[in-house]
């Protein structure tokens, strides 16, 4: 049956979707596009149908990306992709992990679309050029250009990551007992001196709207929002959002924040902060992601 095959790969689908889209809603709205694409099809004329839905959620995503850059250019504030919530053990894959996490979504972020799906189906999921090239519309030399393109510009900028972990999250419940209790010097302890935080509140609530850089300064900017937004009322759950080592708060039950941390070597190197409400409510549910059967490029 149709709804079978597509329920079998969802995963898959919705991790592409996600990765080229930084969105869960607009992979979601994908995703939905998708299906009834596939429920059109005769799922007996089609030989490999994870393939085919590779290639037509694929194509949803770059039309969806396309139509998105505009009003993204338009955000009030830092943009950061809306968190999806993983489950403690999804650093097992690492590419996936690093493929999924604020720091690379940010840089993803600044790629073209085409560059964007190129890199992201070939060195995350590790497709052939000529796969993509069928995927996207786009002669094989053409996708072999672009993957060259995408990859300098993003080896030029990601991040060295390691995935959460334990350790990690450890640094993280540290951090927090520093700030509760005010101590400057505590969280100037856990900070790397250019450790860099970044809030995206989307203009609807209070948040910074520019990046914070330095561990002088992050402290004092992590103590003044404790200061206006906690409560007696706000409770503290520790997490993992996009494979990272994560905290939430809650006020009177609701989400209010959502604090993704970069962990190198002990020291915090970077903060994302997601305060903007539409992004935040589809956040509790658990997210399964798949690379499916491909091996990825190694650099």
């Amino acid at each position: 049956m149709a709804e079978d095959a597509f329920t079998e790969h969802r995963p898959l689908l919705f991790t592409i979707a996600y990765e080229m889209l930084g969105s869960a809603a607009d992979a979601e709205d994908v995703l939905q596009e998708s299906y009834l694409r596939w429920s059109a099809v005769d799922p007996d004329t089609v030989e490999h149908p994870r393939a085919y839905l590779v290639r037509v959620v694929t194509r949803q995503a770059l039309n969806h990306l396309r139509a998105v850059r505009a009003r993204r250019e338009e955000y009030v504030g830092t943009w950061l992709p809306e968190p999806i919530r993983t489950a403690p053990d999804a650093g097992e894959d690492v590419v996936l992990a690093e493929s999924v996490s604020m720091a690379m979504m940010l840089v993803l972020e600044t790629l073209n679309p085409s560059e964007r799906a190129v890199f992201v189906l070939h060195d995350v999921f590790g497709y052939t050029h000529g796969e993509i090239a069928d995927s996207i519309g786009k002669a094989e030399v053409t996708v072999r250009q672009i993957a060259h393109r995408a990859r300098r510009h993003v080896q030029a900028r990601r991040r060295r990551f390691e995935p959460a972990s334990d350790a990690k999250q450890e640094v993280v419940q540290r951090f927090l007992r520093a700030a509760a209790t005010g101590e400057v010097q505590g969280l100037m302890d856990l900070l790397a001196p250019d450790v860099v935080a970044i809030s995206d509140g989307g203009g609807k609530v209070v948040a910074a709207r520019k990046p914070v850089v330095g561990a002088d300064d992050v402290a004092r900017f992590v103590l003044g929002v404790l200061r206006t937004t906690s409560t007696t009322r706000t409770r503290v759950e520790p997490a993992t959002y996009n494979g990272m080592p994560a905290a939430r708060f809650l006020t009177d039950g609701a989400l209010d924040w959502l604090v993704a941390f970069e962990i190198h070597d002990g020291s915090i190197t970077g903060i994302y902060g997601v305060r903007n409400p539409d992004k935040l409510h589809r956040a509790d549910a658990v997210r399964t992601l798949d690379r499916g059967e491909h091996q990825p490029w190694k650099p």
